[in-house]
């Protein structure tokens, strides 16, 4: 028989049991599945408690559970639904078994509590001052508990009291809920005080020299916080104010430094700049199968068989393939020629033969039309370029993870596509030094702009380079507005682009001054002793115009001096130009701009004439379009036909994201006045010496046109249009005539009966 237990035995087993069951239950209670099921079932209490309130369905438990709702809570009772959803959207979060971790931030509930509290309260005093107890009873207002907190409170404080005690609450609760801290807080003043300091030089120039000489911090560099992969990012200090650790858009690098001085003007730096930069990852994976025609061979011998029909000799000695056409190299053969004393010989077949049967060859192969080189250049063989049955796109992430892109050292480097054979073509923009683009409407030009630009954003930080643009379309580069690389706004409208250009003139100026102080001869020299000594260096500025018929209609003598005078000197500094048109007429593109612009794309245009202003030679007449183009480098007379690369909107628009992310993070203040808006409206020189020379231009001449004070005093269609009507204010011209017609002068018999009187 077994021994019988005592009392305490059974009572402490019991307990035990009890607490197994307990732990059971609980563990029951916390599976993932139980809280999906509480988390549904709060959606359909919140969808339920919703309808319920807006009157949409109505039933007698729906009427008495919004009903105690609105009495309890007034107007507050609209919050509750959207509570739910939230609280179901956590409980489904937490019962996923890979986000199991998470947990509940109680602090940012009760925070929340409060505020919901201290509204309820406030809206309650404010909406019902005279009968605030019938207010609550009809459900209106904060309800009950709005009235029992304000009503407790005005009893002790009054009215006006208890009104800034709640708003106080409400403040307060605001930085628990977004999860702020006073480190936050203490890091943003911090921020906000280096920019007051960098808008106000002269508080900077005042306190800029105890820190430097008393660092109260050590090195943080040798800090193993920041060694470790994962750590946050390191707060750098530079005077006059310490800057604020932030969290960059992506990876941990040291965010850059905000500075909201101008671009000459040398600040202090205490440290190395980590820029960072967009992963090429941003770009959408490159899809590009190899090139080629399936039956390459055929045309390849159809091409041998038309010319040996015309009694020309020759072979195909190799086939390239590429993403648009396919190039034919053909070595020419012999023929035999009687020569002059009666012996026949060998002769080379004449290119000139070839290059006259382009048709018979667009005939024979059904493709048209047909380029042909004689011969290609630095080679002996003549290319027959025959476009390929289906155009494949050439993506700029193809281009970019080549190896060619990769070992070019330059920060300015761009991608422009792929050759005949589908090799990668790549360029330096700090060695064109500016570019210029040519083509039809929808052949590629935009295109081509965008996957410029996206390359220098791939490669430089706003430190390094800042861009200016011009799109007079406003349809094309707009969408770049925001990113921290702008000077200012992208600019539409073409009277602001003589502004834009006259300033950049005037930045050119001032860096040759600031080279010759440093005794330095271009803005890599200039860099280099920055950082040698330690000093802020001198970023690049890109200038890309999208249309330049419009600038050249609306101001052709002041855009083409401006653009003549950057394109001749401003290499050295840094700057440079990427233009475009859609009209390359001799007109828009004058020879004065094209002999400064060495390097040249021409995308398909619409006549040989056309062609000739852009490359000096005809062939862009006979380009496929959507990307298809000749490229002439600065460093070669030859043209390279090829693929341009292709961008689309969503990735542009991802690379945006980033640097408008990036620049938020990092407290980057984005240009929202662009620094020429000072000299909009500036005027270079006197007027009163051009009216006056105006004045004396018009005595003894029966009419005054505009033309003819632009050609006479040198100066732009704004200006002299400006000065035309003062002269009219003074009764020096008469009215506008319209058609053209200059105005009639006022004038005429003054000068005559002057004299008169003074003899």
């Amino acid at each position: 028989m077994p021994p019988r237990k005592s009392k305490s035995q059974q009572n402490q087993r019991e307990q035990v049991e009890q607490l197994s069951f307990w732990s059971r239950l609980g563990a029951s209670v916390s599976s993932p599945r139980v809280r999906e099921i509480a988390g549904v079932l709060l959606f359909l209490l919140g969808a339920l408690t919703l309808v319920t309130l807006l009157g949409i369905t109505r039933g007698t438990v729906g009427d008495v559970w919004a009903t105690l709702l609105r009495t309890l809570f007034g107007w507050g009772a609209f919050a509750l639904p959207f509570a739910a959803f939230g609280a179901g959207a956590l409980l489904l979060r937490r019962g996923d078994a890979e986000r199991n971790e998470s947990k509940v931030a109680w602090g940012r509930v009760f925070a929340a509590e409060i505020f919901f509290a201290a509204a309820l309260a406030l809206v309650h005093l404010i909406a019902s001052p005279s009968s605030p107890a019938t207010f609550a009873q009809i459900g209106d207002g904060g309800g009950f508990i709005g009235y029992a907190i304000s009503f407790a409170l005005t009893a002790v404080v009054g009215n006006v009291g208890a009104g800034l005690v709640l708003g106080l609450f409400g403040l307060i609760a605001i930085p628990g809920i977004v999860g702020l801290s006073a480190n936050h807080l203490h890091n943003w003043s911090d921020t906000l005080s280096e920019r007051a300091n960098a808008t106000h030089p002269s508080r900077e120039k005042r306190r800029a020299a105890p820190p430097i000489k008393a660092k109260p911090e050590p090195i943080i560099e040798k800090s193993p916080i920041a060694k470790a992969p994962v750590a946050q990012p390191i707060a750098f200090r530079e005077p006059p104010a310490p800057v604020a650790p932030v969290r960059p858009a992506f990876g941990t690098k040291p965010p850059m430094k905000t500075t909201t001085q101008p671009i000459l003007t040398p600040r202090t730096r205490t440290r190395k700049r980590t820029p960072q930069i967009p992963s090429i990852e941003i770009l959408d994976t490159s899809n590009e199968a190899k090139y080629g025609e399936t039956d390459a061979k055929r045309k390849g011998d159809l091409i041998v068989e038309t010319l040996a029909n015309f009694g020309i000799p020759a072979k195909i000695i190799e086939i390239n393939a590429g993403p648009t056409i396919t190039q034919f190299g053909l070595e020419p053969g012999f023929v035999e020629r009687r020569g002059s004393d009666g012996e026949i010989r060998q002769r080379k077949v004449s290119v000139n033969r070839i290059a006259a049967l382009q048709h018979d060859l667009e005939l024979a192969l059904a493709a048209a039309p047909i380029r042909i080189e004689t011969p290609v250049p630095g080679r002996p063989i003549v290319g027959i370029e025959v476009p390929n049955q289906s155009i494949s796109v050439v993506s700029l992430r193809g281009v970019m993870e080549l190896d060619s892109f990769k070992k070019k050292k330059s920060s300015l480097k761009i991608a422009l596509g792929r050759d005949v054979s589908g090799g990668g073509i790549t360029a330096d923009l700090a060695a064109m030094p500016h570019l210029l683009i040519a083509g039809a409407t929808g052949s590629g030009k935009s295109v081509c702009i965008n996957a410029i630009i996206a390359c220098l954003l791939f490669d430089n930080s706003p430190d390094e380079l800042r861009m200016i643009m011009v799109d007079p379309k406003r349809v094309e580069l707009v969408n770049f507005n925001g990113i921290p690389h702008l000077l200012g706004p992208v600019v539409v409208k073409p009277d602001e682009v003589v502004s834009c250009l006259r300033w950049l003139t005037r930045e050119m100026d001032n860096r040759f001054t600031l080279f010759a102080k440093e005794k330095v001869r271009n803005i890599d020299a200039f860099n280099e002793k920055m950082k040698n000594d330690d000093g802020d260096t001198m970023p690049y500025i890109i200038a890309l115009i999208d249309e330049l018929a419009d600038l050249m209609l609306s101001a052709p003598e002041e855009t083409e001096k401006l653009l003549t005078r950057l394109a001749q000197m401003a290499r050295a500094t840094g700057i440079h130009l990427v233009i475009a048109t859609q009209r390359p007429s001799v007109d828009v593109v004058t020879g004065l701009i094209k002999a400064n612009f060495p390097s040249r794309i021409s995308f398909a245009v619409t006549s040989s004439v056309d062609s000739r202003v852009v490359l000096d030679t005809p062939g862009a007449e006979k380009l496929l379009g959507k990307g298809d183009m000749l490229y002439m480098a600065s460093d070669s007379s030859k043209l390279s036909r090829m693929q341009g690369c292709f961008v689309s909107d969503d990735e542009l628009a991802r690379l945006v994201h980033f640097w408008r992310e990036k620049s938020i993070t990092d407290m980057r203040d984005i240009a929202l006045d662009p620094p020429w808006k000072n000299i909009s409206d500036a005027k270079e020189g006197s007027d009163d010496d051009l009216v006056q020379q105006a004045i004396e231009m018009a005595r003894g001449a029966d009419h005054l046109s505009i033309t003819k004070l632009q050609s006479k005093l040198g100066i732009g269609y704004p200006r002299a249009a400006r000065l035309m009507d003062e002269l009219e204010e003074n009764g020096v011209v008469g009215p506008d005539e319209g058609g053209g017609r200059g105005r009639a002068v006022l004038l005429q018999e003054e000068p005559a009966a002057t004299p008169k009187k003074k003899r």
